[in-house]
């Protein structure tokens, strides 16, 4: 999840010499760096924690009289090389170079920036100059770049100044079909050799529009897949050989989708997924793993605004983890949604559900004027997935970058929590304040400077159980926060946390788990630090793994840990003396279960212990760790699977056996036995998931069938769960979802609004309720009105849950009178 946060900063570009035909065309963000290309220059800037133009290249009016403006870039992706084409078909290649002197920003600490120099290694016409062309963007590899042209054919160039020579032809056939009457494209080899070394496009079908020109080209090398959008909204995916784009000839079109309107489209790697623009203002996902299939649709439809508002979509672009992406129209505005299809950030102004059309905006009144207002050309996320850099239609005199933050998802091997709901940005965590008041708050929580400035920037967030301490972690070390005191806790000893370079974190007890990555072993290990001294001569434990690790997950004195491609370790937990200062104490990994589950499917992004829903004692001093004997009773015997698809599934460790619930989840709560303290008024729900559906709620049931699924949709129309809201977490002794949306602030003295992400309650209590009705109704006894009863007075009548207070009310005074 990403929510947008803070104002709006602008990046200055320098003036060109054309200022009437400037327009930013190339924006890449590689490696901390940012590179920008307009017409006339090009700028490299750190896109790291401090924002400091780095060098630049400007072109002499000779240049650009002779040569023509900049028109496509390209960068390579290890930095070192900038190819630029020209408008009248010259190429540039660039090389970056940086120099040994760093630029010093507040005070003695360095920033790790260099300066760097640009300049220019080739210059020469390209091929088809001649041919009275028009070019599309450029993708490459480390090795060639490729173009398409408004002929319907492919050049290849290489990264040394090499123009490709003769290439082999195929033919996209959409007259055959396959058994279902889709249209299948059927790769034919030509013995002829394409002209100009480029790779052609036949137009053998009336079914396709002459003088098609290839306008966008996406690139995807882990899936070693080209796609092709034509002029004529026509969409073709296209296998590359495992030798990248070098060899042309091994290209095959594969598969036409799309509804023939395409403008643009994005490829998410990670989860296989194509989004795809269209000049109908929506944007299409499709899964690439499936046979490109179609999975949904969003737009802004809903919320009142049509393709007249915004215009076509011009541009596309995934977060780093692949979870959201970003959409920029051509006439107006900027909006990111999940995965799911949950609105998370949008720049135009909300105007409701029922609104028929949008409210006319007057630029400039009061300063109070939407970003993006003139539309998007341009969009490109940081490595981190902090920023969205952006740049507005016609624009060249600045980049706009809009901040976020990051939810704490139950993914990989960071641990989650149900009482403390965080979002962590580059350098600080929004916390969620739920125990003074009724009213959900978000704190904003700085990291200190002595620390940030070092470790820039936050990458890893976990909460303890009980939600008093969040450990954070950042490029180096570790540093812990204790909510209750307001102070945080670092390494003494700068040293001792530089060799710390952390890859995830979970909470055991009172103890902290640092999934570290060794420089000196090139190799992986888990830490065990007590919350209360950050120091190697407090290291209870030192445990080394097998190779980096997948997921991880613990439940009280049982650790998982997880190794590709899908073997599964679990380590009991044993603590021997007691955890304070004062004392000794010792801390010892016993393995009490190894598998290795044969499986053909996507690797799993989460894993979650599942404990038997069975009466226990209060876990007893320790650090929260067990001094039970008997493992056999406590240690669980099963855990969910959350793959990276959205596929949930649950695992018998006892017999390894492995079975389906559902699909399309994009995030998972464990509920049953993780209230200890309290009576928690979810204690019937085995688990909750969240995706494009909504909320589903998992009940407990006997038979053969151990589980049940209800969600919210079908057991309440009308208490959809809300799509500009995504869900953080769970709140087990409430009964409530707490979860995030926007809003924006305006003030006279800023340019832009300032996003400030805003804590919202939304009730499962209806789902309680109508389970505890269908399965005690028949009988009606006491301990079912009794668990009604408590369920009611213990939740409290803030505004957002009031309707279903007086709900309970009502069925309270109904059963108390039976």
């Amino acid at each position: 999840m990403y929510m947008a946060y803070g104002w709006p900063q602008v990046i200055p570009m320098e003036s060109g010499l054309c200022p009437s035909s400037q327009q930013i065309v190339y924006l890449k963000v590689i490696n901390r760096l940012l590179l920008v290309v307009s017409p006339t220059h090009l700028e490299l800037w750190s896109s790291s924690q401090h924002r400091v133009r780095l060098g630049k290249y400007k072109r002499s009016s000779d240049s650009i009289q002779k040569e023509g403006e900049n028109l496509r870039a390209v960068w390579s992706p290890d930095t070192k090389l900038i190819a630029v084409l020209t408008s009248s078909f010259y190429l540039h290649i660039l090389k970056v170079q940086f120099t040994d002197r760093k630029i010093q920003i507040g005070g003695k600490q360095p920033t790790g920036l260099f300066l760097a120099n640009i300049t220019l290694l080739l210059n020469e016409q390209v091929p088809f100059a001649n041919r009275n062309l028009t070019m599309s963007n450029v993708v490459c590899d480390n090795k060639h770049m490729i173009v398409g042209l408004s002929d319907g054919s492919l050049y290849n160039i290489s990264w040394k100044g090499e123009f490709c020579g003769a290439l082999d032809a195929f033919d996209l056939d959409v007259q055959s079909r396959d058994g279902s009457g889709v249209p299948k494209l059927a790769s034919s080899l030509e013995n002829g050799l394409a002209s100009g070394g480029s790779l052609s496009f036949s137009k053998c079908s009336h079914h396709l529009l002459k003088n098609s020109a290839v306008i966008h080209l996406e690139f995807s090398l882990p899936l070693r897949l080209l796609v092709v959008l034509f002029s004529d909204g026509q969409l073709v995916l296209c296998s590359v050989s495992k030798k990248g784009l070098k060899q042309m000839e091994s290209i095959k079109a594969e598969k036409k989708l799309g509804s023939g309107d395409a403008v643009c489209a994005a490829v998410a790697s990670d989860q296989q997924l194509l989004a795809v623009g269209t000049r109908r203002g929506v944007v299409e996902m499709y899964d690439i793993a499936e046979s490109a299939s179609l999975l949904r649709s969003v737009s802004l439809y809903d919320w009142g605004y049509s393709v007249e508002d915004t215009g076509a979509v011009s541009c596309v672009a995934w977060t780093p983890d692949n979870s959201a992406f970003a959409v920029g129209w051509k006439l107006r505005g900027l909006t990111v949604w999940s995965v799911s299809g949950c609105r998370l950030m949008s720049t135009i102004r909300q105007i409701g559900l029922s609104s028929a059309s949008s409210p006319v905006v007057k630029r400039n009144q009061e300063c109070k004027y939407e970003p993006m207002m003139n539309g998007t050309s341009l969009m490109n996320w940081d490595e981190y997935g902090y920023r969205l850099y952006a740049v507005e239609e016609g624009s060249s005199e600045r980049i706009i970058a809009f901040s976020f933050g990051k939810c704490c998802l139950n993914r990989g091997v960071s641990g989650t929590t149900y009482v403390r709901q965080v979002i962590y940005g580059e350098d600080r965590l929004l916390v969620v304040q739920t125990e003074d008041t009724d009213e959900l708050k978000l704190l904003h929580l700085s990291l200190p400077v002595s620390y940030i400035s070092q470790n820039w920037p936050v990458q890893h967030v976990a909460a303890s159980k009980d939600g008093m301490y969040l450990a954070a972690a950042g490029l180096h070390g570790l540093i812990l926060y204790d909510i209750r005191l307001k102070k945080w806790r670092v390494f003494g000893d700068v040293t001792q946390e530089q060799k710390i370079q952390c890859r995830g974190l979970l909470w055991l007890g009172k103890i902290v788990v640092v999934c570290n990555y060794d420089d000196s072993s090139d190799g992986y290990e888990l830490l065990f630090y007590p919350r209360y001294h950050l120091d190697q001569s407090s290291l209870l434990c030192q445990k080394p793994l097998l190779t980096k690790p997948m997921v991880m997950d613990v439940y009280q004195d049982y650790l998982l840990v997880t190794y590709r491609p899908f073997d599964v370790h679990i380590y009991h937990v044993k603590l021997s003396g007691e955890l304070t200062p004062s004392s000794s104490p010792d801390l010892q990994l016993s393995t009490v279960r190894e598998l290795s589950i044969m499986t053909a499917k996507s690797h799993p992004a989460s894993m979650r212990f599942i404990p038997d829903q069975l009466p226990r004692e209060g876990i007893a001093g320790n650090g929260g760790l067990s001094t039970s004997l008997d493992l056999s009773v406590r240690e669980p015997t099963r855990c969910l699977i959350q793959r990276t698809n959205g596929e949930l599934s649950l695992l018998d460790l006892d017999e390894g056996r492995e079975r389906e619930l559902t699909d399309s989840v994009e995030l998972f709560w464990v509920t049953c036995g993780q209230s200890e303290e309290k009576a928690s008024l979810i204690e019937e729900v085995s688990w909750l998931d969240y995706g494009h559906r909504g909320m589903q709620v998992w009940y407990p049931s006997p038979g053969a069938d151990g589980f049940k699924q209800e969600d919210f949709l079908q057991l309440d129309p009308e208490l959809d769960f809300d799509r500009e809201v995504y869900p953080l977490g769970l709140l087990p002794n409430a009964g409530v979802v707490v979860g995030v949306s926007q809003r924006m602030s305006f003030s006279a003295c800023t340019e832009f609004p300032c996003f400030e992400p805003s804590p919202q309650a939304q009730t499962i209590l209806h789902c309680l309720l109508r389970h505890l009705l269908q399965k005690g109704f028949s009988r009606l006894e006491c301990g079912w009105i009794s668990k009604i009863t408590s369920l009611h007075m213990q939740v409290k009548p803030v505004d957002s849950l009031d309707g279903w207070w007086w709900a309970l009310e009502n069925v309270v005074f109904s059963l108390k009178s039976l």
